[in-house]
């Protein structure tokens, strides 16, 4: 048997990969998270982070890139990646890993598309039940924003849109920081 036979063959179980995309919006006032309706099982109904399994031939960033794109119609946002999310069970279908990306973005018309039946911005106070462990996952892309922008200002600058002013860079601060702090979102 040729190797090429064997290209997805291995006795071993192993887990599925997805990739999760946190997308912030600042509207020029308040800071809003980016979530979708799933529009399939499991959590059909439910609110959720733009994601979904990667592809066979695609990287991780390729892949949180396209989910972004399919379920939201955001093109060329600057992800960056902060977290894994292994915990057994998280999913319910099968062994599954998130690779999780945020991003802070101005806010922008989105368009609800592929497996999401709704696209919508939630102000950070104002956040729905949501599907998965994705709260977890809102929380410890909060605490990594939090981590980079205190104490030093520096390592945010990059991560904001390039025309953010420094009054807009503090409120985003703020609500950053008000949300940390809170621990109930």
């Amino acid at each position: 048997m040729e190797t090429k036979d064997l290209k997805y063959c291995y006795k071993y179980p192993h887990p599925s990969v997805t990739t999760d995309c946190v997308v912030l919006g600042w509207d020029g006032k308040k800071l809003h998270v980016l979530l979708i309706e799933r529009g399939r099982e499991p959590y059909k109904g439910c609110w959720a982070f733009p994601g979904g399994f990667l592809n066979m031939d695609e990287s991780a960033e390729e892949g949180a890139a396209r989910e972004l794109q399919e379920e939201t119609g955001l093109q060329g946002i600057p992800l960056r990646q902060f977290h894994t999310f292994s915990q057994p069970g998280r999913d319910p279908r099968e062994r599954v890993i998130t690779i999780a990306y945020y991003a802070v973005i101005r806010w922008q018309k989105i368009q609800a598309g592929d497996d999401a039946a709704r696209a919508q911005w939630f102000p950070l106070d104002a956040i729905p039940a949501l599907a998965f462990d994705h709260r977890l996952i809102l929380h410890t892309a909060l605490q990594e924003l939090h981590r980079q922008i205190y104490p030093e200002e520096r390592n945010f600058q990059p991560i904001l849109p390039p025309d953010c002013s420094v009054q807009e860079l503090q409120q985003i601060k703020k609500a950053i920081h008000d949300r940390q702090k809170e621990h109930n979102f």
